[in-house]
């Protein structure tokens, strides 16, 4: 319930949109879920779409109070090559292994099929999510993030992978990644997300990678800001 920023194409954290009357405590969340763990109903918890500020309170309450919280294991946040900044300038040094130790389930790897480019083509399926549920996910279909998307497809096709393949097998290799939340609607893209695990990009793809994310760090974040308006005719 709390405000966190950043999320889903907002602006970054402001300090005038912090509230208090809704927030949920720390406290109340890790004794509900270690209820949950005592009467045998999960065995570990995690949480979602959570911060480095909300990640440590987390683990330091149950380090100092092991018998009353239970330490997270996971965090299943969005994680993909549009959408890498937020967790990459500040969840990667908290999660860790020699920190607090808490796995990425990154989701949404493909940023809601807009980087298997589909949406790209001129004969985009009518059934495809994007287009069945208008302002959906609107911020992906911004200009900031389908430049992106035409850059990394440009870097698959150079290199023989579909774009899906490219954009999978680099989250699906990342080190901050424990393992990563996919989604299909038919048994082809299935086959597709499944395949492209044993695709290993070599180092020389790693780095037009990097190129294109120097270009395009922060894409979605695009998506907030205003438009101009058209001049006067």
């Amino acid at each position: 319930d709390r405000y966190v920023g950043g999320l889903f194409g907002q602006p970054d954290y402001q300090v005038s949109k912090e509230t208090t009357d809704q927030d949920t405590s720390f406290e109340e969340q890790l004794a509900a879920l270690n209820d949950a763990v005592k009467a045998g109903k999960v065995r570990y918890v995690g949480v979602s779409n959570e911060t480095p500020f909300g990640v440590m309170s987390m683990v330091h309450l149950a380090e100092r109070y092991p018998d009353l919280y239970p330490k997270i294991v996971s965090i299943q946040n969005s994680y993909s090559l549009l959408v890498r900044k937020d967790y990459e300038s500040g969840l990667t040094e908290v999660c860790s292994p020699r920190n607090c130790n808490v796995g990425l389930l990154a989701y949404s790897p493909l940023a809601s099929g807009v980087l298997s480019g589909k949406y790209a083509k001129t004969d985009v399926d009518p059934k495809a999510r994007l287009n069945m549920f208008p302002g959906f996910m609107e911020r992906y279909r911004e200009s900031q993030p389908e430049a992106a998307t035409n850059a990394y497809s440009a870097i698959a096709k150079k290199h023989d992978l579909t774009p899906a393949q490219l954009a999978l097998a680099w989250c699906y290799h990342r080190d901050v990644v424990a393992s990563t939340i996919i989604g299909a609607t038919s048994l082809e893209q299935l086959d597709e997300n499944l395949s492209a695990f044993d695709v290993k990009l070599p180092d020389e793809v790693l780095e037009e990678i990097e190129e294109v994310y120097k270009k395009y760090v922060d894409p979605t974040k695009a998506y907030n800001t205003p438009k101009p308006k058209p001049k006067d005719s």
